[in-house]
């Protein structure tokens, strides 16, 4: 939990708000200039910002893309604002980035660099300008290659710079432009997110984000130019004030975008903190290098994946009781293709668990927090798991055993491809991991064990297809009694030619 070290009046109720502008289509214009402005508010709800009066952030939700996301905990980080922060400008998680507090030490920004100093290194011609409230972010996390960059003076905050945002976007010509209010999450601090005066200062940033915009489309060259606006957050705040642990309250962030060819309206819930880089970086035309190694993937450039097609099919809870009222994540029935095999699975136990399930983050985390669950931030949307530890909290009889199978994916016979999938495996005593391959339905090969805790990672495993083969299927099996966890996404199957085959 980062120092107070600075207060403000809260703006009066009458400021100037603006609404989004029609960014929506289906492509930009060619002879637009792409531009982008990233707006952080710091400590801010989405919930919160649903509740309050803030037509300039309503305005752009309407205009565009909504998307409720969740975070770390320690120990990959503590919510805090460094890790935060850190995480959505350089595109990667914590474990990449290593800023783990909000002294920054140990950090790897040299090696993960913030998007506007990626901006610099690949197309230096362009204008980059980061305004911030809280000087860290400005100080420590954007480089030296940023063309500007303003750290407000603590007697001006989250006014001066609003004001100074103004100035730059109506005086220069910036072509990617991040600016940090800092209010809303010293209201959280002061009187928790439960309180008026945490309204009051989402309505108070609310009209400070409506200045900027307008400040924006009042631009002479408004018309030549492609604007890509995103508002984001570091992390959340309890009810009564305050952040740095566990609980789904802290661990929530959120991101509205409005640009050409997002929609209008849409509600996403496969986004996650580094796509803001991302998506950044891709509306100005910067290709994705592989070898920055991000964890971010644009917005605009959608990934469809078989476990989020079952959201609408999630159910509330049956037999777990902490995971509250109204909130539904759970489902043992598979997507099309895919199927479940419990034949040597234990009788009994928590319902929600038997076998491998479908669940969310908010479901599973809700369940039992404090177990490393929330550090399974790869995993998007609706993930598959299987927890014997959740299980055993009622009677059973038996062992886990259960077998996720995929559809059988088209392969070249003779050809090399990958099964790629995101996973997550925290291990104890004879639990076990197996994951296998079997092409044209023959006998499976043993492809990877996992005997040893495995941090959340993209996995990826390189097939030998044989020569007359034309399909693999893979089979993930978990085994073990009374342990830990293996976490299951985004399984994809590429070609040697790169092609990505999703079932």
């Amino acid at each position: 939990m980062r120092p107070l070290s600075r207060r403000s009046v809260l703006l009066g109720t009458a400021a100037i708000a603006a609404a989004a502008g029609p960014l929506t289509g289906a492509a930009r214009a060619a002879a637009k200039t792409p531009k982008v402005l990233v707006i952080g508010i710091d400590g801010a709800l989405l919930n919160r910002v649903e509740e309050a009066n803030s037509p300039a952030l309503k305005g752009l939700m309407a205009a565009g893309v909504s998307a409720p996301s969740s975070i770390y905990a320690n120990p990959l980080a503590p919510t805090m604002s460094g890790p935060g922060w850190a995480t959505l400008l350089t595109g990667v998680w914590p474990d990449k980035h290593n800023a783990k507090d909000n002294a920054f030490t140990g950090h790897r920004f040299a090696e993960y660099p913030d998007f506007l100093t990626r901006i610099e290194t690949a197309k230096p011609e362009l204008g980059t300008l980061a305004i911030c409230s809280w000087n860290p972010i400005t100080d420590t996390i954007f480089s030296p290659k940023v063309d500007t960059r303003i750290s407000t003076p603590s007697a001006e905050y989250d006014e001066g710079t609003t004001r100074r945002a103004v100035d730059k976007l109506g005086t220069t010509d910036p072509d990617a432009v991040f600016v940090h209010l800092d209010n809303v999450d010293h209201a959280g601090h002061d009187h928790g997110a439960a309180s008026r005066q945490y309204l009051d200062a989402i309505e108070g940033a609310d009209a400070q984000v409506g200045r900027i915009m307008e400040a924006v489309k009042s631009r002479a060259t408004y018309g030549e130019e492609d604007w890509l606006f995103l508002v984001t957050t570091d992390h959340g705040h309890t009810d009564a004030g305050g952040h740095g642990g566990s609980s789904w309250a802290e661990r929530q962030t959120f991101l509205i975008a409005t640009g050409s060819g997002l929609g209008a309206g849409v509600v996403r819930h496969d986004v996650k903190m580094p796509d803001v880089a991302a998506t950044a970086l891709a509306h100005l035309g910067i290709p994705l290098d592989p070898a920055w190694n991000l964890d971010g993937r644009p917005l605009q450039q959608p990934t469809p994946e078989a476990f989020d097609a079952l959201r609408g099919q999630l159910q509330p809870p049956a037999d777990e009781t902490g995971i509250g009222d109204g909130v539904i994540g759970f489902t043992h029935t598979p997507p099309s293709g895919w199927s479940v095999d419990n034949s040597a699975m234990g009788s009994g136990g928590v319902t929600e668990w038997r076998g491998w399930t479908f669940t969310t983050d908010e479901f599973w985390t809700k369940a039992e927090a404090g177990q490393e669950r929330e550090s399974n931030v790869r995993a998007r949307g609706v993930f598959a798991v299987a927890d014997g530890d959740e299980w055993h909290d009622k009677s059973v009889t038996g062992t886990f055993d259960s077998t996720l199978v995929s559809p059988a994916y088209p392969v070249t016979g003779g050809a090399r491809a990958t099964l790629t999938y995101t996973t997550y495996y925290r291990h104890e005593g004879s639990q076990k991991g197996e994951v296998s391959v079997s092409y044209d339905d023959g006998e499976p090969q043993l492809l990877k064990v996992y005997e040893a805790n495995v941090p959340s990672r993209v996995e990826r495993l390189a097939l030998r297809v044989p020569g007359t083969a034309r399909t693999a299927r893979f089979r993930f099996r978990y085994t073990g009694g009374n342990n830990w966890y293996w976490v299951v996404d985004q399984v994809s199957v590429t070609a040697g030619d790169g092609r990505r085959s999703a079932r």
